[in-house]
């Protein structure tokens, strides 16, 4: 594998194992790091990223959790600095926009999906796991809050494999501005696009794979064509964690409500929309996205080494 610019300035540092296996051509899955750092509570957030790192290598590639340490991008963090992003005090939230502050300032930053697929691209990695994607707000056509992660699906040439977006959005809206991209979105045996911690949302996706080596045959096509961009990859819960739709969107707008009274925007909203969603459920939604993620990961090392054996 060549060197890319970002290696050769300094700026990028690939794990030791990240680094043999894309030499060696074998499959790679990224994974982001802002669910360590702002997405699930103490100790789990640790627990669950460790755990998303050995489903990944049980479905036969290597994993590479992406973050910002001492002013360089780390794809591939070793156990001891994802245990430092989970503890750490004061660990940024870093999208595209953030990282040449991020990397200037020698700043500890997690990365979102935006964030990571961008890091990722830099490396070479064509496959990433997450939970879910950011989207489209509620009220976006006055406020303009549309998730980066969009334009960045667009633009990085990773298959991305997710829940959906999560559930807290717009999600009718974040299905259209996706397609407005050109982003192909793929329901993973599924014609209905999930939402995060349901099966089930009501919308159609637009297409469907059964396996693995189908998803891998659609990424090639996309690429080898010319085409370039990234392939949306929206997988169910697995159906044990999967939580009824009523109680979500009873939880989520009632969740909406209070954030709007307590003005909360911005990238605050989130975090603390899926924080007040854990307590509406008692938890349950906690266990639903610890089950999304891992079955995420799984899933995203398969499409890895389906690629790989091309």
């Amino acid at each position: 594998m060549e060197r890319t610019g970002a290696e050769m300035s300094g700026y990028l540092r690939l794990g030791a194992a990240v680094a043999k296996a894309l030499a060696a051509g074998r499959p790679v899955v990224a994974l982001e790091s802002t669910v360590i750092a702002h997405g699930l509570p103490r100790p789990a957030n640790v627990e669950v990223a460790l755990a998303m790192e050995e489903a990944t290598r049980a479905a036969g590639a290597t994993p590479a959790t992406v973050a910002l340490l001492d002013g360089r991008i780390v794809v591939g963090l070793s156990a001891d600095e994802i245990t430092r992003i989970g503890e750490e005090p004061g660990v940024w939230k870093a999208s595209r926009r953030d990282l040449a502050a991020a990397l200037a300032r020698r700043a500890a930053a997690a990365t979102t999906v935006a964030g990571t697929l961008a890091c990722a691209a830099l490396a070479g990695v064509r496959v990433f796991a997450t939970g879910g994607v950011g989207g489209v707000h509620w009220g976006a056509e006055t406020t303009l809050d549309i998730s980066a992660d969009l334009p960045e699906l667009a633009r990085a040439p990773l298959v991305t494999v997710c829940a959906g977006a999560k559930a807290i959005l717009d999600l009718p809206r974040t299905l259209e501005y996706l397609e407005t991209l050109g982003v192909p979105v793929i329901g993973y045996q599924t014609d209905e696009l999930p939402a995060f911690y349901t099966r089930e949302s009501g919308l159609r996706v637009p297409h469907r794979a059964e396996s693995p080596e189908e998803v891998a045959a659609l990424a090639r096509a996309q690429w080898a064509s010319g085409l370039g961009g990234g392939l949306l990859v929206t997988a169910p819960v697995p159906e044990a964690h999967a939580l009824p739709r009523g109680q979500v969107e009873g939880a989520i707008e009632r969740a909406l409500a209070e954030a709007g009274a307590a003005n909360v925007r911005g990238a605050r909203l989130t975090p603390w929309l899926l924080a007040r969603v854990a307590e509406l459920t008692g938890g349950e939604s906690v266990a639903a996205n610890r089950a999304l993620l891992l079955n995420n990961a799984t899933l995203a090392g398969r499409i890895a080494a389906a690629l790989a054996s091309a």
